[in-house]
């Protein structure tokens, strides 16, 4: 991406948020720790949380990868990630506590871990730019996230799916967003962790995109640019 045109090109951005802005993985340790500690794990065969988490993260990818296309519903994914994970650390399924799920469904959101640099680079764009969210998560634990973490005043427009009935990369959702914001295709960018969801739905759709890599994976080659930091944002634009 050419860097001496970005900042002039667009005027709405729209980001994604988990593992974007909110820190998944960070907030989602934070809450399984407290809970094999609640939950006395360990007396089920499950020595180190580490482990434990580990497994789960995972899981929680493949099955989030999946919803993100369609293939299982919101309900689905709730009921897999914790069961497989049991099973897949040889404990029975009926020994898995019938309440893990839902206590962690309602912990999870309110953690509090966003990237570094989120908070001074959306404060930047937002005085530049038209900011948006679009996200394939849930309503309830998209409010609890957006407002827990204090960022929800930086959005002009929040894009739920589960609200919307589209999930990225769906073009429905991008086309619902575009015409939320008034806005033209061409003078708009996204920016998420997910090659298929927030890139190549973004691309599909004829919108701009920008990769957020902080693990450094290998970008594929149809992916036109990335970031490995949410601060290089202020730099391009």
């Amino acid at each position: 991406m050419n860097t001496s045109t970005t900042a002039k090109k667009y005027s709405h951005i729209f980001f994604d948020l988990d593992h974007t802005i909110w820190d998944f993985d960070k907030n989602a340790e934070e809450t399984l720790h407290e809970l094999y500690i609640t939950y006395k794990l360990a007396d089920l065969g499950l020595p180190a949380a580490d482990a434990f988490i580990e497994t789960y993260t995972r899981n929680n990818h493949q099955l989030w990868a999946q919803y993100h296309v369609g293939n299982i519903s919101k309900a689905e994914l709730r009921e897999t990630r914790f069961k497989k994970t049991f099973i897949d650390l040889g404990v029975e399924p009926d020994l898995m506590p019938p309440t893990f799920e839902n206590e962690y469904v309602q912990l999870c959101p309110t953690k509090t871990n966003l990237f570094p640099h989120a908070h001074e680079t959306l404060q930047y764009l937002q005085s530049k730019y038209t900011l948006h969210l679009i996200t394939n998560g849930f309503k309830e634990s998209t409010e609890l996230k957006t407002a827990g973490t204090n960022i929800t005043g930086y959005f002009k427009n929040i894009i739920i799916s589960e609200t919307i009935g589209y999930n990225k990369p769906d073009q429905a959702i991008f086309e619902h967003a575009i015409t939320l914001a008034g806005c033209d295709k061409n003078g708009c960018l996204m920016i998420g962790d997910s090659i298929e969801a927030d890139i190549r739905g973004a691309l599909s759709y004829g919108m701009d995109a920008i990769y957020f890599n902080p693990a450094g994976l290998e970008k594929p080659k149809d992916v036109p640019a990335q970031i490995s930091s949410l601060k290089e944002l202020m730099e391009l634009l």
